[in-house]
């Protein structure tokens, strides 16, 4: 029987963890196994990313922990502060297309959450400001999603993420649509928001390259039904920045995240 739990930080067994998955599976109604057996723990504070070939559960994974769908089998716990009582202050999520609302600004589209959580005005601007600023789109608020590029109406969707300011983020491919320098100037900021703020982030990506560059952890999965084939700690001298990116080292950890994925393709390049 499935269990989806969320736990307080007085959780005597979670008191380091943000994130635990145990023997969780997912099938759908169709009869596809999604999942499974799948464990999983993430610590508070920590960046992984979750690396995989396209249908092996990636998203899945980060469904099951927002809590918008529930595993077959399997126990699914999330650890958020004392006094948390909402599953929306303790996960923020960003989607891969950054569904913003055309019609409305991007102030407004980054109010959305506390709207809808019933935050009083003076403490939603406050909230909005701030998320807006963290992203480095303080001067856009008034701006229309028409009028923004790519890369911005990404970092819109962030801000939107990050409002309620969340102990988890949740990241299901946000840069894959974007041009590569983009991508990379993408990357970079995430890393220093992560420094600063330090979330627990889950980051979902099809890149070898990606992964490594962000991530204190890349989690393998293995082809349908996903489970863990590999789970590799990158080590490096923070914070990272081009340095790391053109380094031995990096091309390093590249080669053996290659290496443990390329069990789920045949004879495709995984890089």
């Amino acid at each position: 029987m499935a269990d989806v739990r969320a736990s307080s930080g007085g959780d005597v067994g979670l008191t380091a963890l943000a994130v635990s998955l145990r023997g969780v599976t997912k099938a759908y109604d169709n009869g596809v196994m999604a999942l499974g057996p799948f464990d999983l723990a993430v610590r508070k504070g920590e960046f992984i990313s979750l690396l995989g070939p396209s249908g092996c559960g990636k998203s899945t994974v980060l469904r099951l922990i927002a809590g918008l769908s529930a595993p077959s089998t399997g126990t699914v716990r999330v650890s958020r502060h004392e006094g948390v009582t909402r599953p929306g202050h303790a996960i923020g999520f960003v989607f891969q297309e950054p569904t913003l609302m055309p019609w409305t600004s991007v102030r407004e589209n980054v109010r959305l959450p506390l709207k809808l959580a019933g935050a009083g005005k003076a403490e939603a601007n406050a909230r909005v400001d701030e998320a807006l600023a963290s992203v480095g789109l303080a001067d856009f608020a008034g701006a229309f999603p028409r009028e923004l590029s790519g890369g911005m109406k990404m970092r819109v969707s962030l801000a939107r993420a990050l409002v309620t300011d969340p102990d988890i983020l949740l990241m299901d491919e946000p840069f894959a649509a974007l041009d590569e320098i983009t991508r990379f100037r993408l990357n970079n900021d995430l890393l220093a928001l992560w420094r600063r703020l330090r979330k627990t982030v889950i980051f979902v990506t099809h890149s070898v390259f990606e992964s490594v560059y962000l991530s204190q952890r890349v989690v393998v999965m293995t082809a349908r039904p996903g489970r863990i084939g590999a789970d590799i700690r990158i080590e490096t001298v923070e914070p990272r920045g081009e340095e790391f990116r053109t380094s031995a080292g990096y091309a390093d950890y590249c080669r053996k995240v290659s290496s443990a994925l390329a069990p789920s393709y045949s004879g495709q390049s995984v890089l």
